[in-house]
């Protein structure tokens, strides 16, 4: 039989319990990261709340840098888990869509921010800055692109699933949003605000990722009550 004519593999299903915990960690992982910056900001003596930017708040000179650090680190792998187990529940390579794995390369992104930090918290700082000062402003680029793309990738996957076409105006317009707050962030028209607008921006498309995390949680446990003894098959009356 001629390779090409061999019936395509169907995704292997997870077990449920790594499932859970991979869906958990797509909560888990913004949860983390809005507490990291949440905190480290409180903690900036000297300073408003919004006056240092996220990255800043891990440098050598911010009071508990590993607080923002470690942030970083926690999103970085829950999204790589996740978006591992977003693209299993999809379907697997060729129904999922690019969305899954842009979240997974986000991950990895977000964990190499975190670990090559600035030289200083504020932006405002001489010239003269280190290789990996230089390298985390090049590693945040993408991981900024990813933050509008996903929500809008994953929203035009969804239409027509009836699992979760519920979700698609809401991610379109996170999308959206997200783009706008960012642009006029990235722009620099509006230093007071930047710290703000940053914020906003990070958090819109980690709230997204929220909801499709408790949608996937609520579609295993489904499966699970369905397998249980007694329990009606799928479309029994």
């Amino acid at each position: 039989m001629h390779l090409r004519t061999l019936p395509r593999r169907p995704a292997r299903p997870r077990p449920a319990t790594g499932l859970r915990l991979a869906a958990a960690a797509g909560v888990a992982g913004p949860v983390a990261f809005t507490t990291a910056w949440a905190a480290a900001s409180l903690l900036q003596a000297g300073h408003g709340v919004a006056e240092v930017q996220i990255s800043g708040l891990g440098a050598p000179d911010a009071r508990d840098p590993w607080i923002m650090i470690t942030g970083f680190v926690v999103l970085g792998g829950c999204s790589v888990a996740f978006g591992s187990a977003l693209h299993s529940e999809l379907g697997g390579a060729g129904r999922a869509g690019p969305g899954p794995r842009l979240i997974q390369a986000a991950g990895v992104l977000t964990i190499a921010a975190g670990l090559l930090r600035r030289d200083r918290m504020l932006l405002t700082s001489p010239a003269g800055e280190s290789w990996h000062n230089h390298a985390h402003d090049l590693v945040s680029i993408p991981v900024y692109l990813a933050l509008v793309a996903v929500p809008l990738l994953l929203a035009r996957r969804f239409r027509g699933d009836p699992r979760w076409s519920a979700l698609c105006v809401p991610l379109a317009a996170d999308s959206l949003a997200t783009l706008a707050v960012l642009a006029v962030f990235l722009a620099g028209t509006s230093p007071a605000a930047a710290g703000v607008l940053q914020r906003i921006g990070v958090t819109l498309p980690l709230a997204a990722l929220c909801a499709i995390a408790v949608r996937l949680l609520a579609a295993g446990q489904a499966r699970e009550l369905a397998r249980e003894p007694g329990a009606p098959a799928p479309g029994a009356t």
